[in-house]
């Protein structure tokens, strides 16, 4: 006899009930993966074409490339620098109801922003950047209340900026540099700003004081004013203008002004006017006839030094500022003859030479030179200076030195004894009390940091795989001969503007030896992307601390991102954690340089280059290779891409 109760009756009658219920929930979560599938596929008939290599067999799109689920629906949707091109139609990725995350940065995608993006209630990160996105930006973006980072940069929007941005209460980012935005900045009150970029447009008016914390950087490039830029003009109150007590205005109450009053103040201005002209002209006679004195008193005997009139557009990768002509005798006669001219105190000023260098000039000559600036970096200023006879030399003057002169000449002597094909060489040297200044060769192209960073725009020369690998090998060639001089000598400074480039882009590191001249640097955050974790005195630097510096260069190299930025990345982490993450979360193609992704038959030399600028900056020394090591695997690897190139590609060519 079976007892049942009354529970496991009702129990049993429960069980088609629960059963139909899992079949339709199971039903449910299919269809709804079904329209992610759809809507992902739409967007590849739109903007993809073929540079999307999706299994469409495969009836599931978690396994798709660039796209990530959980729970049975997309949530991730990473399409980076993915050649897609093209408008977004509506109904396309806005049909991706639960998506979290969408990156799809690094295209030429065009048109506006679909305006039913409003459907993605669920969206946290929208990056954008650097596509061809015009019209304004649309009022539906402001219902996404959840939304954290938003990276609009380097597109075409125009238009006001929207105050409906102070929907999104959680938004940290907002970046909107480097588009054709008018207007004014609307007062953004938005708790959890962090980052903040309208750089770049066409902006104008006060910035509100909601933005006032944000950096220079956040506004320059419009016509701005107020905190942190100048102040505006017209703040406070009008300036009261001196009358001798006679009211100017229209009021019928108050007295005109006379014509004899209008003529007094004429004339009275024209007088003063000649005036301060008569004892201008006087100053600058007697200002003369001092330089002249002094022209004549020391050796420098030639006033009429040139003065470049050139003003080349060069950036200057570390100091940011725009080269101007200069005058080596500018920067440096006035102390080298006014101020006594010593020259290892016997009074003999001249340039030291090293080894079998061509003396084909003199002091006399380089103070003639017409220059201009290159560069403000942590030692000094370096001058590209254009001798008379036509010869063309770098001169960097130091700044900061705080040794004697005994300790200088010997620490200059074996800089200057180093002699390799990937260093930048010493010719020669200058040294006073008031002034120390050294003469290199010119290296035409510039640094590499220019060349990675600089020119952006349609004249830009890309840079591919043959010239970065070769200058990554040049660089630590030059990085291992170092080395090779003894245990305790390093670089100490080794940085992507102190690699220079001849005119067939082979590497020469600068700079070397420096760092024991000099005291420490007065802005130590210009390099402090480079600076191994364990460095604390800039001028102590070990040869595994220089290993470390060459691989945020090599991660430089293949990103082209700049250290010094790495807080602007989308993960706010430095260089090379932002690498390691993006190869943890197994996306190893985004981080190449845009510039790097055409060449597919060399990925995997582009990788392992990725994995040895990994194994340069890793956290602990003991766990760095050598630099001969290093200089090894990128031979070999550059070898492994020569076999590669050479041998029949089984990939099928097809037009972006």
């Amino acid at each position: 006899m079976y007892n049942f109760s009354y529970t496991t009756m009702l129990g049993f009658s429960m069980l088609p009930r629960l059963s139909m219920l899992l079949f339709l929930l199971l039903l449910t979560s299919s269809s709804d993966l079904n329209s992610d599938r759809n809507a992902l596929l739409a967007l590849r008939a739109a903007v993809g074409g073929r540079t999307l290599f999706w299994n469409t067999t495969n009836t599931t799109p978690c396994n798709w490339a660039g796209v990530i689920c959980e729970n049975n629906r997309v949530t991730i949707l990473r399409l980076p620098a993915s050649s897609l091109s093209g408008r977004l139609p509506a109904n396309t990725i806005t049909n991706l109801t639960r998506v979290r995350t969408i990156s799809l940065r690094f295209n030429r995608l065009t048109g506006p922003v679909p305006s039913d993006i409003s459907q993605l209630v669920e969206l946290r990160n929208l990056y954008l950047q650097d596509n061809s996105f015009t019209g304004a930006i649309p009022s539906s973006l402001f219902t996404l209340h959840l939304m954290v980072r938003l990276d609009l940069s380097n597109n075409n929007f125009s238009g006001e900026i929207p105050s409906g941005f102070n929907h999104l209460n959680r938004l940290r980012t907002l970046m909107l540099e480097n588009n054709l935005f008018s207007g004014s900045v609307p007062e953004l009150k938005l708790p959890k700003l962090e980052q903040f970029n309208v750089s770049g447009n066409t902006l104008n008016g006060s910035i509100p004081k909601s933005l006032e914390g944000m950096p220079v950087e956040a506004f320059s490039g419009n016509s701005l004013c107020g905190k942190p830029l100048d102040i505006c003009l017209g703040d406070g109150t009008q300036p009261a203008i001196a009358t001798d007590g006679i009211e100017i205005g229209n009021n019928a109450h108050k007295k005109k002004l006379s014509g004899g009053a209008i003529a007094g103040i004429v004339i009275g201005s024209v007088v003063g006017f000649l005036l301060l002209l008569l004892v201008l002209f006087v100053l600058c006679r007697k200002r003369t006839g001092n330089n002249a004195r002094s022209v004549d008193v020391a050796t420098y005997k030639h006033p009429e030094t040139e003065v470049s009139g050139e003003k080349p557009p060069n950036v200057d990768a570390e100091s940011g500022g725009v080269n101007n002509g200069y005058s080596v005798a500018a920067a440096a006669a006035a102390a080298m003859t006014g101020k006594g001219g010593e020259s290892g105190g016997n009074g003999v000023k001249k340039l030291i030479f090293f080894g079998n260098s061509a003396r084909v000039f003199d002091l006399e000559d380089l103070l003639r030179a017409s220059a201009e600036v290159l560069g403000k970096g942590t030692f000094g200023t370096s001058y590209k200076a254009v001798l008379e006879m036509g010869n063309v030399v770098a001169v960097k003057r130091l700044k900061d030195v705080t040794i004697s002169e005994m300790e200088f000449r010997e620490k200059i002597d074996t800089v200057g004894a180093m002699n390799h094909e990937n260093l930048v060489p010493l010719r020669a040297y200058y040294y006073s009390r008031e002034e120390k200044l050294l003469v290199y060769d010119y290296m035409p192209m510039g640094s590499l940091s220019a060349l990675l960073h600089g020119n952006k725009g349609a004249g830009r020369t890309p840079l591919d795989w043959e010239v970065r690998s070769g200058i990554a090998l040049g660089t630590a060639r030059g990085v291992e001969y170092l080395h090779s001089q003894g245990p305790s000598v390093s670089h100490g400074n080794i940085k992507s503007s102190n690699i220079l480039l001849t005119k067939s882009y082979d590497a020469r590191v600068s700079d070397f030896g420096l760092v024991q001249l000099v005291g420490p640097p007065t802005s130590p955050t210009r390099v402090a992307g480079y600076r191994a974790p364990e460095v604390t005195d800039p001028r102590k630097v070990s040869q595994k601390a220089d290993v470390y510096s060459f691989g945020v260069l090599l991660l430089e190299l293949l990103t082209g991102k700049a250290p010094t930025h790495a807080l602007l990345n989308e993960e706010g982490v430095d260089l090379p954690r932002w690498v390691q993450s993006i190869v943890r979360e197994q996306w190893t193609s985004e981080v190449f340089d845009l510039e790097l992704l055409r060449y597919q038959s060399v990925e995997e030399e582009m990788v392992q280059l990725l994995q040895l600028g990994m194994d340069c900056a890793a956290q602990y020394p003991d766990h760095r290779p050598s630099m001969s090591e290093v200089c090894e695997r990128i031979q070999e690897l550059r070898r492994s891409s020569v076999r590669v190139t050479q041998e029949p590609s089984a990939l099928v060519n097809e037009s972006d």
